[in-house]
């Protein structure tokens, strides 16, 4: 079959100048491939774009350009050195890492891409809010084919979540902690109890996302700002002490860009504890960290920053059922109303937890 001339995409111009356009296919290179785009999820960095509360990462921090970094697809054109080193051929379901450093540096051989950044699909290229978009087959990943392509959408972010989880080395009846039950949080609670722990605690503001937190898994729910809610808990250091024998948590992973949040993850954290912070911080924020109290319980603090080589872990986990994707993606909306799609998640309508831009149907 071969392809159409041009395709539909969303492209954004300026904070809340957003236009739906026929735009020329993307043309491929020999290393990259051509995915007709399924589905891409809305995270809340392109909401941050939308609104102008966040520079892009092209060369002038502006428009025009495609938004979307959580792609997953079907590989229609590759180029002969993709086809050759990749194996990847038209057909193959894939998801695409929209972080595409350079598959040679240095810092990708060890490992560590997300240190050494090339250009990023949907940030500093065109992504995914449009029939189709190119990857480099470096970072094509492909998954089996029996897999949900909607589910394959949530990839990216859930291979972040298995990075800032890994990180925390949570060891068998550790008690973790998760604070901020957003999309991201919501998975790291089902990865913490499959990597062993005894107890999690899943820490929030609003209930119905704790609630769902519980039913993906979360042994205990608290909610600390609400005063009328049932969860309201006003001492979270004790109410881990008396669930963990007088201890506080041994593990906690905060999922929010909340200072608060930080440093009463500190606050909770006990002897030989592991604190991992994955929410980005803006640009002026300061961590307060108590020293002795740390020094002495011999705490470990550790940053958390995009997905290196957890991609194979996160397909694993949905491919196998470990994480539930679809009590999660509570809403799917079309290319055309996703100004309308990004504005609800924004004003966190109608329970809105993450949304999928079906872009074609595969």
């Amino acid at each position: 079959m071969s392809l159409p001339k041009d395709m539909k995409a969303q492209v954004f111009y300026e904070p809340e100048k957003m236009k739906l356009e026929r735009r020329p296919l993307p043309r491929i290179g020999p290393e990259e491939v051509l995915v007709r785009v399924h589905a891409t999820g809305i995270c809340g960095s392109d909401v941050a774009y939308y609104y102008g509360k966040s520079s892009l990462g092209t060369k002038t921090g502006k428009g025009p350009l495609v938004l979307g970094h959580e792609v997953s697809g079907t590989v229609e054109q590759v180029g002969d050195v993709a086809a050759m080193k990749g194996g990847l051929k038209p057909g193959d379901r894939v998801v695409v890492n929209p972080v595409q450093s350079n598959p040679d540096s240095p810092w990708t051989r060890r490992g560590l891409s997300n240190v050494d950044l090339g250009r990023v699909i949907g940030v500093s290229v065109d992504g995914g809010l449009a029939d189709y978009c190119s990857s480099h087959w470096f970072w094509t990943v492909k998954i089996p084919p029996t897999m949900n392509l909607d589910h394959a959408a949530s990839t990216e972010p859930l291979a972040c979540a298995v990075y800032a989880v890994n990180k925390c080395q949570i060891e068998k009846g550790n008690f973790v902690v998760v604070f901020g039950p957003g999309p991201v949080g919501l998975m790291m609670v089902q990865l913490a109890k499959s990597k062993g722990a005894g107890k999690v605690l899943l820490v929030g503001t609003r209930d119905d996302r704790l609630d769902l937190g519980k039913k993906l898994g979360a042994d205990l729910i608290a909610n600390t700002k609400d005063g009328k809610s049932p969860h309201f808990l006003k001492d979270l250091g004790g109410f881990i002490r008396d669930q963990h024998g007088g201890e506080l948590a041994d593990r906690a992973i905060v999922a929010t860009s909340s200072i608060t949040a930080i440093e009463t993850g500190l606050a909770i954290t006990g002897r030989e504890s592991t604190l991992v912070i994955f929410g980005l911080p803006g640009d002026q924020d300061v961590y307060k960290i108590p020293g002795l109290e740390s020094m002495l319980m011999d705490k470990t603090i550790r940053f958390s920053w995009l997905a290196p080589n957890t991609w194979p872990e996160a397909v694993d986990a949905i491919a196998t059922g470990k994480v539930k994707l679809e009590p999660i993606q509570t809403h799917h909306m079309p290319l055309k109303e996703l100004p309308e799609a990004i504005q609800r998640l924004r004003d966190r309508e109608d329970k809105t937890i993450k949304t999928l831009i079906s872009v074609t149907e595969n």
